[in-house]
């Protein structure tokens, strides 16, 4: 019977989640899922200097905003905790014990200066700028002296001089080593702490990770992994190494692209659901064509086989689209709640959403259609319906609604005023016989009544429109400005 498949996600919480972690997340996430696996999230918090509650707390609430699960981890118990690397301590202090048993570590006493001084000396001689191992050199007396008088010291693991350390991945093949290149790495910092690179390999192994899925940045630790895999007695786990996220500028994403922070798409009014279907584009593909999924359809559709090696380009514009072809597939129900949180966040005028108000603003959504990409767009859509005036546009005033269109309004205006039944067919007839009765063009009073009623030259169906705003809204609008000859300086009649 084969191992049950168990992944994980790590993140250190020294910042929000980011595009590049939510995106390795979302393949562990996603390959336990299809395969009725484990996912697993752990926090590497063992860099005090830099990890913070706040961070923890970010990335929790990140996973739990994209919808990505965890089936042991922090507030979800599980058999292979702690989860916090912090609270692993004794772990990790009782396997470099066992190495040091071995010989296979050593204490280092250089200081940090020391190492930067040895590393340029390195590269003045024309090598790699490698910590050149004199510590593992010295006699036991000499270690006995130096633990005594208290000094400070790093723990290293020896690596061999010779030979190759071999990796197998399962995206990028067969990635050879040369081992007198890697030099004796840091596992335990002079504060007592463990490396990253020592408690990820105690981790993932304790917690019997299977499948070892990240970003290809963690290509140049895996020799060190390796080979303490091996110095421990663990069981290797297969490692897949995602391809790089680039920017449009063809390098590695990082904040100068902007909003990176899943934090920051959901204040754009990106779904996650969107947001997942992106990530998953990123790296991945089902058959070079499909890109619209839905979270099941991607759990279904979902193969480590069909991850490449290429850098995949971040590209905002197709974000937006998946997020608009997301936000059509939501229910009246669904838009017309996240558009009123919205206009509520916002501190637009609006009443408390009740039964009726619901409709209205269903209606209104409904209208708009396609026009209304996202929730903030929907938002500020719906903002000139709850207001007295809307903001005018000084151009689309000054093209539409100069001295003649507005006296025509007026007209209008008297004849609205006093029809028995206030609808869209009963406005269109009267805008229709006043421009016939004039010798005009309809579209002519169309677009002035269109910037009146919202202060823009663009929206649906006006007639449609001026039913939805009831029949007093359109006459205070009509009525409730003097335009000015040359269609600027927007004043409230007195």
């Amino acid at each position: 019977m084969a191992d049950e498949v168990r992944v994980r996600f790590a993140p250190s919480p020294t910042g929000n989640l980011h595009v590049g972690g939510a995106r390795t997340a979302l393949f562990n996430w996603l390959y336990a899922r299809k395969v009725g696996g484990k996912f697993i999230l752990r926090v590497e918090d063992t860099d005090q200097g830099r990890s913070t509650l706040d961070s923890v707390l970010g990335i929790l609430k990140g996973m739990q905003w994209l919808g990505l699960d965890w089936d042991e981890g922090p507030e979800v118990p599980g058999d292979y905790g702690p989860y916090f690397q912090s609270e692993r301590l004794d772990h990790y202090r009782g396997y470099a014990d066992q190495l040091m048993e071995k010989q296979l570590v050593y204490p280092c006493f250089c200081t940090p200066e020391e190492i930067a001084r040895i590393k340029d000396e390195q590269v003045a001689a024309g090598n790699d700028p490698n910590y050149d191992g004199r510590c593992g050199c010295l006699s036991q007396d000499q270690v006995s002296k130096m633990l005594g008088s208290g000094m400070d010291y790093t723990i290293r693991f020896r690596t061999p001089d010779t030979g190759e350390t071999i990796l197998y991945d399962q995206i990028r093949g067969k990635v050879v080593f040369r081992n007198d290149l890697l030099e004796d790495f840091v596992i335990r910092k002079s504060d007592g702490m463990p490396t990253y690179n020592f408690a990820v390999v105690v981790d993932d192994a304790l917690m019997n990770i299977t499948h070892v899925i990240r970003g290809d940045d963690h290509i140049s630790n895996t020799p060190r992994h390796i080979l303490l895999y091996q110095a421990l007695g663990f069981k290797l786990p297969k490692f897949f190494h995602l391809p790089m996220i680039l920017g449009s500028d063809k390098l590695r994403l990082s904040k100068r692209h902007g909003a990176v922070s899943v934090h920051e798409f959901d204040k754009m009014g990106i779904l996650p659901d969107a947001m997942l279907n992106y990530l998953a584009l990123l790296g991945w593909s089902l058959d070079g064509k499909t890109e619209f999924f839905t979270r099941k359809q991607l759990i279904k559709a979902f193969s480590l086989k069909r991850v490449g090696s290429n850098p995949a380009v971040f590209d905002p514009a197709k974000l937006n689209w998946l997020n608009a072809s997301h936000f059509m597939k939501l229910s009246v129900h669904d838009k017309v709640e996240g558009v009123y949180d919205i206009m509520y966040a916002e501190g637009m005028d609006v009443p408390d959403l009740d039964e009726d108000l619901a409709h209205q603003m269903g209606k209104i959504i409904k209208l708009y259609g396609k026009r209304i990409k996202n929730f903030p767009e929907g938002a500020w859509t719906l903002k000139p319906f709850f207001e007295t005036y809307p903001e005018y546009l000084t151009a689309a005033v000054t093209e539409h609604l100069t001295d003649e269109p507005a006296a025509r309004l007026q007209v209008i205006a008297d004849r609205i005023e006093t029809m028995e039944v206030f609808c869209a067919e009963e406005v269109e007839d009267v805008v229709r016989e006043q421009a016939q009765e004039e010798g005009v063009e309809a579209a002519t009073i169309i677009h002035a009544l269109r910037v009146a009623l919202l202060g823009c030259s663009v929206s649906p169906d006006v007639f449609k429109l001026c039913e939805l705003m009831g029949r007093e809204l359109v006459l205070i609008r009509i009525r409730g400005r003097q335009w000015s000859s040359d269609g600027h300086g927007l004043k409230t009649e007195i």
